[in-house]
């Protein structure tokens, strides 16, 4: 074990670090963990009015971990980081938050840090608490239109729906017969279920090709009760559309069904 002496004249980081270690009786030691002594040691000797936003936060969450607290209250902590930082503190605070075992409430507007880092996730909206549940579950089983559309990126793809009836996205039968009662008004799918191609019985037009790589986002016009409505397809990489083209499109997966109140009433396999 390699003890890091932190030398300056009161106030830098390193000795208000040191401060809180030497009243539990340790020493600030970095070689334990030395992903994190990487992007912290640098920061030891400064004061806290010559770092940036983000060494602040940094720091700040190294503060409060070496406090041995019984529960952790994070609020934006990676808000005014850069992408990359983003992605290696997410993960470390995962595992660091795993190593400790202490209990953790995190604050985001990020659904991918909600999605990825929480064991529960919690849904607000202006202050009401829509949802709680496990990152799949709210995905999967979203109980309203808000949590559906929050959660997942691109979001579902939502469409009004006839009152009664069989259930027809533009213009076609999708073999949905359940009208809820007459109580049904939105229509929702994910864009993996989206599928292109030619056994799709709806009829569309590309607007946009996002090529990622790994995977293609499709953005899709389609006539639906007589209106232009734009959707999204989640396709594997490569895809051979171009803006522009004409497509036929289909629905392969779970199909959401909400009434009037916006609440999901039932979900469907297509």
């Amino acid at each position: 074990m390699t003890a890091v002496l932190v030398t300056g004249a009161g106030g830098d980081i390193g000795s208000a670090i040191a401060e809180v270690l030497a009243q539990r009786g340790h020493r600030l030691v970095l070689a334990d963990h030395p992903d994190a002594a990487a992007r912290l040691d640098e920061l030891l000797s400064r004061k806290s009015r010559n770092l940036s936003g983000g060494q602040r936060q940094r720091v700040a969450m190294g503060r409060a971990i070496v406090r041995e607290p019984q529960a952790f209250l994070m609020d934006e902590p990676l808000s005014n980081l850069d992408a990359k930082l983003r992605v290696q503190t997410r993960s470390e605070i995962a595992r660091i938050q795993r190593d400790l075992a202490v209990t953790t409430m995190y604050v985001t507007h990020d659904q991918t840090e909600a999605m990825t880092m929480g064991d529960r996730v919690a849904v607000i909206r202006k202050g009401l608490l829509q949802q709680v549940d496990g990152p799949q579950i709210l995905y999967d089983h979203p109980v309203n239109v808000f949590v559906a559309g929050f959660i997942g990126s691109p979001a579902m793809n939502m469409l009004t729906a006839a009152a009664s009836g069989p259930l027809r996205i533009g213009g076609v039968d999708i073999g949905v017969p359940d009208d809820l009662g007459g109580e049904r008004a939105t229509v929702g799918f994910r864009p993996e279920t989206v599928v292109i191609g030619d056994g799709g019985q709806v009829a569309g037009r590309i607007r946009i090709v996002e090529d990622l790589g790994s995977e293609a986002f499709v953005h899709l016009v389609i006539d639906h009760e007589g209106e232009e409505r734009r959707i999204v397809a989640k396709v594997e990489a490569p895809f051979g559309g171009s803006p522009g083209d004409n497509v036929r499109v289909g629905l392969r997966g779970s199909v959401h069904l909400f009434d009037a109140a916006e609440v999901r009433r039932k979900t469907v396999t297509v």
